[in-house]
């Protein structure tokens, strides 16, 4: 590993054993049966873990990084999908219009796009919905079904990187990040990586994208399948991301890794962010703790990837899109879960105003 990435795992430790203990005795405490607020007490005790302290600070400064690349194996036809499309909707995304734009408005949340590798010329700069930034790599990966989707120095470039802007958001002040995506079809990559990382048939974890026919979705279960069977059993997170991966997976997986080594929160967005946290995972097991899965994907392979991960999702909405549009619909239920512990009175404060 390079200096950058090897410090940066380094860095990310188990959350707080007895700040989660804290959170669960204050959680016991509260005017309200026990267990009551099922899920959001679970998360409030991982938010106290992950913050180091009970109660937890209430995010506010929500941020979704929204990483996008093209992808060689597009010359497979694994989708009838033009890459020009990975183009136009990052140019939609800084113009403020797209699904992710209307949702990141909701939840108080900025956007930032971040060109991995994608096939055209941007021009950076903060537009009516976005900010762009370049970290291109190169114009889109290799062939998977051909050889390796990129080299090692690249995936640990691209890993970087979402490092890179993790840390630039946390130090504008994001306290809760949030992971998007966008690269015309890079489903494939996420199935092959999801196969790869948790031992799963392709014909388990691939699906039919932005919609695919049974003849389509054979032929890209094929080619997950072919490109899988040349990983090594020893692979590590780094070759298997450099073998099958695309540019914006390594980009979350980095982004993953920043977060959790600064001790804050990222919410997972659908099958992309999914595949991309394995990565993580596979580079540093402990960065699992400071994942919160916003929601499960329509994709087969996201309930295989989450499953592996041991995360449970906050919203099941047959959501398909990317962007991060799952993840940044689940942020108010994060910072909802926060506030419990924050703000609700305890079952001794209101038996005592009783008397």
């Amino acid at each position: 590993m390079s200096e950058v990435l090897s410090s940066t795992v380094a860095s990310i430790q188990p959350i707080d054993a007895e700040a989660v203990a804290a959170a669960e005795a204050a959680q016991a405490g509260l005017a309200k049966p026990a267990g009551a607020l099922g899920v959001l007490e679970t998360l409030s005790l991982q938010l106290s873990g992950i913050a180091g302290t009970c109660p937890p600070p209430v995010p506010v400064k929500p941020a979704v990084g929204v990483f996008a690349g093209d992808h060689g194996v597009l010359a497979q036809g694994v989708t009838p999908w033009p890459s020009d499309i990975t183009f136009v909707m990052c140019n939609v995304f800084q113009a403020g219009g797209a699904g992710i734009n209307v949702l990141a408005r909701a939840a108080g949340a900025s956007v930032t796009v971040v060109d991995m590798g994608v096939a055209g010329p941007f021009t950076e700069g903060t537009g009516a919905g976005a900010t762009l930034v370049s970290k291109k790599v190169r114009p889109g990966t290799s062939d998977l079904a051909k050889g390796a989707a990129m080299s090692r120095d690249e995936a640990v470039q691209a890993l970087e990187a979402g490092i890179a802007v993790a840390q630039q958001l946390i130090d504008d002040g994001a306290d809760l990040l949030i992971t998007g995506d966008m690269g015309i079809g890079n489903t494939t990559p996420s199935a092959a990586l999801i196969a790869a990382l948790t031992g799963t048939p392709a014909d388990v974890v691939t699906g039919r994208g932005t919609g695919i026919d049974d003849d389509t979705l054979a032929l890209k279960t094929s080619v997950v399948a072919g490109a899988v069977e040349r990983i090594a059993p020893d692979a590590d997170g780094v070759d298997v991301l450099a073998e099958v991966g695309g540019f914006e997976h390594a980009g979350i997986a980095g982004f993953v890794l920043g977060a959790a080594a600064r001790r804050v929160p990222v919410i997972l967005d659908g099958v992309i962010a999914g595949s991309a946290a394995l990565v993580a995972q596979k580079i540093a097991p402990e960065v699992v703790g400071y994942c919160i899965a916003g929601h499960r994907s329509f994709e087969p392979g996201h309930r295989i990837a989450l499953e592996a991960l041991g995360l449970r999702p906050l919203l099941e909405l047959d959501l398909r899109l990317g962007e991060g549009t799952g993840a940044a619909l689940a942020a108010p239920i994060v910072q909802a879960s926060a506030r419990v512990l924050t703000e609700m009175a305890t079952l001794e404060s209101v038996m005592a105003g009783g008397e």
